[in-house]
Protein backbone atom coordinates (compact mmCIF):
# COMPACT_ATOMS: atom_id res chain seq x y z
CA UNK A 1 0.00 0.00 0.00
CA UNK A 2 1.08 3.19 -0.76
CA UNK A 3 2.60 5.79 2.00
CA UNK A 4 -0.28 8.31 0.60
CA UNK A 5 -2.78 5.58 1.35
CA UNK A 6 -1.58 4.46 4.40
CA UNK A 7 -1.74 8.31 5.78
CA UNK A 8 -4.92 8.31 4.55
CA UNK A 9 -6.53 5.68 6.54
CA UNK A 10 -4.91 7.03 9.27
CA UNK A 11 -6.52 9.93 8.62
CA UNK A 12 -9.69 8.72 8.06
CA UNK A 13 -9.81 7.05 11.88
CA UNK A 14 -8.82 10.36 13.24
CA UNK A 15 -11.35 12.75 11.21
CA UNK A 16 -14.30 10.29 11.66
CA UNK A 17 -14.13 10.74 15.87
CA UNK A 18 -13.97 14.38 15.47
CA UNK A 19 -16.61 14.41 12.60
CA UNK A 20 -18.93 12.33 15.42
CA UNK A 21 -18.24 14.83 18.14
CA UNK A 22 -18.97 17.75 15.46
CA UNK A 23 -22.11 16.29 14.54
CA UNK A 24 -23.37 15.29 18.26
CA UNK A 25 -22.81 18.86 19.52
CA UNK A 26 -24.22 20.78 15.79
CA UNK A 27 -27.68 19.48 15.16
CA UNK A 28 -28.62 21.93 13.35
CA UNK A 29 -26.25 22.35 11.14
CA UNK A 30 -27.81 21.22 8.09
CA UNK A 31 -30.43 24.10 8.20
CA UNK A 32 -27.40 26.43 8.94
CA UNK A 33 -25.67 25.61 5.46
CA UNK A 34 -29.10 25.33 3.98
CA UNK A 35 -29.14 29.31 4.65
CA UNK A 36 -25.91 30.07 4.25
CA UNK A 37 -25.93 28.51 0.39
CA UNK A 38 -29.50 30.06 -0.51
CA UNK A 39 -28.33 33.78 0.78
CA UNK A 40 -25.12 33.05 -1.61
CA UNK A 41 -27.63 31.11 -4.33
CA UNK A 42 -25.97 33.85 -6.87
CA UNK A 43 -21.91 33.24 -6.36
CA UNK A 44 -22.63 29.50 -6.17
CA UNK A 45 -24.00 29.27 -9.23
CA UNK A 46 -27.73 28.71 -8.45
CA UNK A 47 -29.19 31.80 -9.25
CA UNK A 48 -29.32 31.98 -12.93
CA UNK A 49 -32.47 29.87 -13.58
CA UNK A 50 -33.59 26.44 -12.48
CA UNK A 51 -30.21 24.34 -12.24
CA UNK A 52 -29.68 20.55 -11.80
CA UNK A 53 -27.92 20.00 -8.31
CA UNK A 54 -27.15 16.54 -6.69
CA UNK A 55 -26.45 16.46 -3.21
CA UNK A 56 -26.37 13.14 -0.55
CA UNK A 57 -28.85 11.17 1.33
CA UNK A 58 -27.03 11.41 4.47
CA UNK A 59 -25.93 8.37 6.50
CA UNK A 60 -23.97 8.27 9.89
CA UNK A 61 -22.47 11.02 11.13
CA UNK A 62 -22.61 13.22 7.97
CA UNK A 63 -25.05 16.77 8.17
CA UNK A 64 -28.20 16.52 7.29
CA UNK A 65 -28.93 17.20 3.83
CA UNK A 66 -32.97 16.73 3.49
CA UNK A 67 -33.23 21.26 4.35
CA UNK A 68 -31.02 21.78 2.11
CA UNK A 69 -32.84 19.13 -0.87
CA UNK A 70 -36.02 20.56 0.28
CA UNK A 71 -34.89 24.79 -0.08
CA UNK A 72 -33.20 23.72 -3.40
CA UNK A 73 -36.30 21.78 -4.55
CA UNK A 74 -39.26 25.26 -3.18
CA UNK A 75 -36.84 27.40 -5.60
CA UNK A 76 -37.70 25.24 -8.49
CA UNK A 77 -34.15 23.61 -8.87
CA UNK A 78 -34.04 19.85 -10.24
CA UNK A 79 -32.58 18.14 -7.43
CA UNK A 80 -30.82 14.82 -8.18
CA UNK A 81 -29.08 11.43 -6.03
CA UNK A 82 -25.57 10.02 -6.64
CA UNK A 83 -25.70 6.19 -7.91
CA UNK A 84 -23.02 3.78 -7.30
CA UNK A 85 -23.19 1.58 -10.21
CA UNK A 86 -20.08 -0.95 -10.20
CA UNK A 87 -17.05 -0.20 -8.16
CA UNK A 88 -14.09 2.17 -9.96
CA UNK A 89 -16.21 3.68 -11.80
CA UNK A 90 -17.62 7.55 -11.33
CA UNK A 91 -20.78 7.81 -9.82
CA UNK A 92 -24.20 8.25 -11.98
CA UNK A 93 -26.66 10.75 -10.83
CA UNK A 94 -30.44 10.40 -11.19
CA UNK A 95 -33.65 12.19 -10.26
CA UNK A 96 -35.03 13.10 -7.19
CA UNK A 97 -37.30 14.86 -5.15
CA UNK A 98 -38.64 14.29 -2.16
CA UNK A 99 -41.27 12.21 -1.60
CA UNK A 100 -40.13 10.37 -4.45
CA UNK A 101 -39.19 6.43 -3.36
CA UNK A 102 -35.42 5.50 -2.39
CA UNK A 103 -33.94 1.92 -2.24
CA UNK A 104 -30.68 0.39 -1.08
CA UNK A 105 -27.68 2.00 -3.20
CA UNK A 106 -25.19 -0.07 -1.51
CA UNK A 107 -22.66 1.16 0.80
CA UNK A 108 -25.17 2.09 3.29
CA UNK A 109 -26.33 4.50 1.18
CA UNK A 110 -30.00 4.92 -0.15
CA UNK A 111 -30.70 5.93 -3.80
CA UNK A 112 -33.60 7.15 -6.00
CA UNK A 113 -34.96 3.77 -7.66
CA UNK A 114 -33.69 2.36 -10.83
CA UNK A 115 -36.43 4.20 -13.40
CA UNK A 116 -35.38 7.65 -12.21
CA UNK A 117 -34.58 9.86 -15.22
CA UNK A 118 -30.70 10.13 -15.44
CA UNK A 119 -29.30 13.54 -14.98
CA UNK A 120 -25.26 15.53 -15.39
CA UNK A 121 -25.39 17.79 -12.28
CA UNK A 122 -25.08 21.44 -12.47
CA UNK A 123 -23.61 21.45 -8.99
CA UNK A 124 -22.89 18.78 -7.15
CA UNK A 125 -22.57 18.75 -2.80
CA UNK A 126 -20.27 16.28 -1.98
CA UNK A 127 -20.07 14.66 2.18
CA UNK A 128 -16.44 14.87 3.70
CA UNK A 129 -14.71 13.20 6.61
CA UNK A 130 -11.93 16.54 6.57
CA UNK A 131 -11.12 19.48 4.49
CA UNK A 132 -7.75 21.88 3.95
CA UNK A 133 -7.91 25.58 2.53
CA UNK A 134 -6.68 23.76 -0.50
CA UNK A 135 -10.25 22.49 -1.42
CA UNK A 136 -9.25 19.17 -1.11
CA UNK A 137 -11.32 16.52 0.51
CA UNK A 138 -10.45 13.08 2.67
CA UNK A 139 -13.09 11.03 1.43
CA UNK A 140 -14.05 7.69 2.15
CA UNK A 141 -11.45 5.42 0.37
CA UNK A 142 -13.86 4.60 -2.65
CA UNK A 143 -12.39 7.10 -5.22
CA UNK A 144 -16.23 7.72 -7.04
CA UNK A 145 -16.38 11.23 -6.20
CA UNK A 146 -12.68 12.34 -7.48
CA UNK A 147 -13.67 9.94 -10.69
CA UNK A 148 -16.70 11.69 -11.03
CA UNK A 149 -15.63 15.25 -10.69
CA UNK A 150 -12.76 14.13 -13.07
CA UNK A 151 -14.99 12.99 -15.55
CA UNK A 152 -16.95 15.97 -15.76
CA UNK A 153 -14.95 18.64 -15.96
CA UNK A 154 -13.06 16.78 -19.03
CA UNK A 155 -15.99 16.72 -20.75
CA UNK A 156 -16.17 20.17 -20.77
CA UNK A 157 -18.82 20.61 -17.91
CA UNK A 158 -18.49 23.54 -15.86
CA UNK A 159 -19.95 21.55 -12.87
CA UNK A 160 -19.30 23.54 -8.75
CA UNK A 161 -18.26 21.09 -6.45
CA UNK A 162 -19.34 22.08 -2.89
CA UNK A 163 -18.31 20.28 -0.03
CA UNK A 164 -20.62 20.07 2.90
CA UNK A 165 -18.89 19.91 6.68
CA UNK A 166 -18.67 21.25 9.83
CA UNK A 167 -15.89 24.10 10.08
CA UNK A 168 -14.60 22.07 12.49
CA UNK A 169 -13.14 19.47 10.12
CA UNK A 170 -10.82 21.74 8.45
CA UNK A 171 -7.35 20.54 8.89
CA UNK A 172 -3.52 22.08 7.48
CA UNK A 173 -3.24 19.91 5.04
CA UNK A 174 -5.43 16.44 3.27
CA UNK A 175 -3.23 13.94 2.30
CA UNK A 176 -3.17 13.71 -1.81
CA UNK A 177 -2.41 12.64 -4.49
CA UNK A 178 -2.36 12.94 -8.26
CA UNK A 179 -5.68 11.73 -8.95
CA UNK A 180 -7.39 13.56 -6.16
CA UNK A 181 -10.41 16.48 -7.36
CA UNK A 182 -10.44 19.66 -5.41
CA UNK A 183 -13.88 21.20 -4.44
CA UNK A 184 -15.16 24.92 -5.20
CA UNK A 185 -16.41 25.85 -1.88
CA UNK A 186 -17.22 24.40 1.41
CA UNK A 187 -20.12 25.07 2.45
CA UNK A 188 -19.94 24.90 6.67
CA UNK A 189 -22.48 25.66 9.74
CA UNK A 190 -20.81 28.94 9.93
CA UNK A 191 -20.42 30.06 6.64
CA UNK A 192 -18.92 29.52 2.76
CA UNK A 193 -15.34 29.26 1.95
CA UNK A 194 -14.64 29.43 -1.98
CA UNK A 195 -11.48 28.02 -2.55
CA UNK A 196 -9.32 30.58 -5.00
CA UNK A 197 -6.52 28.29 -5.73
CA UNK A 198 -6.76 24.52 -6.93
CA UNK A 199 -3.32 24.02 -7.98
CA UNK A 200 -2.64 20.18 -7.47
CA UNK A 201 0.83 19.58 -6.04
Amino acid sequence: MPDSAIRKDQERKIAGKRRKELHLANPAAGEAITRHVMDAADALGLGAGPRTVSAFCSMGTEISTVPLLAALGAAGHKTALPVVERKNAPLVFRAWAAGDPLVDGGFGTSVPAPDAAPVTPDVVFVPLLAFDDDGYRLGYGGGFYDRTLEKLRAEGEHVIAIGIAFSGQRVETVPRDSFDQPLDWIATEVGLMRIEAKGKS
